[in-house]
């Protein structure tokens, strides 16, 4: 437990979690306070006062003579309730604002709120919006995992929204021990397309970079490999630059100076990138090095962004807005039990801009 906060904050966090993972059921009793100050080697004071806020806050409930048990949750299928969370990793940035603002309309649209809250791609912050958000009266949630081609070290928590019938729509990707609906977009064709069209341009040199802390990277990665293999090109393994979230600000520009501070018969000629704010760091790599798109180098984007229209950059397409709505579509017909919701998977297409050229020798 967190040694900043005050001890009765700590325990009132640990026996929260025992009800949100399932550990202590609706109507079971609480363990005595002095089993609870023996546990924790805390005072009777302490315990008192956690058990007291969980018990003005509805976790708990006591009962005269008997001891302290655990509350209902709210029903989602109560009618008052018009609430919907929504958990994506990041807030900001040129895609998440459109997905939401997709969500929000759809929910909008058919009388529900829309709580929202980011992991910062986290998995603690994960863990402590997760926990946040079941406290509350939601209908469903909208959920982007965290790092998702990571070990899902709250899968507890998603266990409990499942003993809690709360329903819930994963989007851009979904844990692999997961079973619920996922709306996303097909990876891995898009991972295929940027390289196809950099090799029907005659690019047989191409470097691939590739967050692969998270299955849509993955899958780029997988794609990009695919049209190579189909079109029997080399895939150079220095060329193919692995990095997780944390890296992007060090790995990611080191790697790129490494690739392209070389003669140019031994550089790549074309780069494909995880995504464009991606393309748009590695644009600034290429300016001290005298290199231009597409004069030396050519270089797609995934995502389609505002900032790969300013730049003119080549990128494949994600549908934002649409993705939100979509998701938000699919949430509701689970909670109103409309349908059975299944995954829908969107299919990528290539935009060409002015950052990707032919070579001299095509294919």
């Amino acid at each position: 437990m967190t040694k900043r906060l005050p001890k009765y904050v700590q325990l009132k966090k640990e026996l929260l979690q025992w009800v949100q993972t399932g550990k202590l059921r609706p109507d079971e009793q609480m363990p005595s306070e002095h089993e609870i100050t023996q546990l924790f080697q805390m005072s009777r004071q302490t315990v008192r006062q956690a058990l007291g806020e969980l018990e003005t806050e509805g976790v708990l409930y006591r009962i005269q003579g008997k001891g302290t048990f655990v509350a209902h949750p709210s029903s989602p299928e109560d009618k008052s309730i018009r609430a919907v969370g929504m958990l994506t990793t990041y807030i900001s940035g040129y895609i998440f604002p459109h997905i939401v603002r997709g969500a929000e309309s759809k929910l909008r649209e058919r009388g529900y709120q829309l709580l929202l809250s980011s992991t910062d791609n986290d998995k603690e912050r994960e863990q402590e919006s997760l926990s946040l958000l079941i406290q509350q009266p939601l209908s469903g949630l909208i959920i982007e995992p965290t790092k998702s081609a990571q070990t899902n070290l709250n899968l507890n928590f998603y266990l409990t929204l499942s003993n809690l019938n709360i329903p819930y729509v994963m989007i851009n990707e979904r844990y692999s021990e997961i079973h619920c609906p996922v709306v996303k977009v097909d990876d891995e064709l898009g991972g295929f397309l940027a390289a196809e069209h950099l090799i029907k341009l005659g690019h047989q040199r191409i470097a691939g970079f590739f967050k692969t802390d998270d299955l849509q990277g993955v899958n780029r990665l997988k794609g990009f490999i695919r049209a190579h293999q189909q079109y029997r090109i080399a895939v150079n393994p220095e060329w193919l630059v692995h990095y997780v979230t944390e890296e992007l600000h060090t790995r990611v520009p080191a790697a790129a100076n490494r690739l392209l501070e070389v003669d140019t018969a031994e550089r790549p000629t074309a780069l494909v990138c995880y995504n464009d704010e991606l393309a748009m760091k590695l644009q600034e790599t290429l300016k001290p090095l005298h290199l231009k798109m597409p004069e030396h180098i050519s270089v797609v984007g995934f995502d389609d962004s505002p900032i790969a229209s300013a730049m003119g950059l080549t990128t494949v397409s994600h549908p934002k807005a649409e993705l939100g709505e979509k998701a938000a579509e699919l949430l509701l017909d689970l909670i109103e039990k409309r349908s059975k919701a299944e995954d829908f998977v969107f299919q990528p297409e290539l935009i060409i801009r002015s950052s990707t050229a032919a070579v001299d020798s095509p294919v």
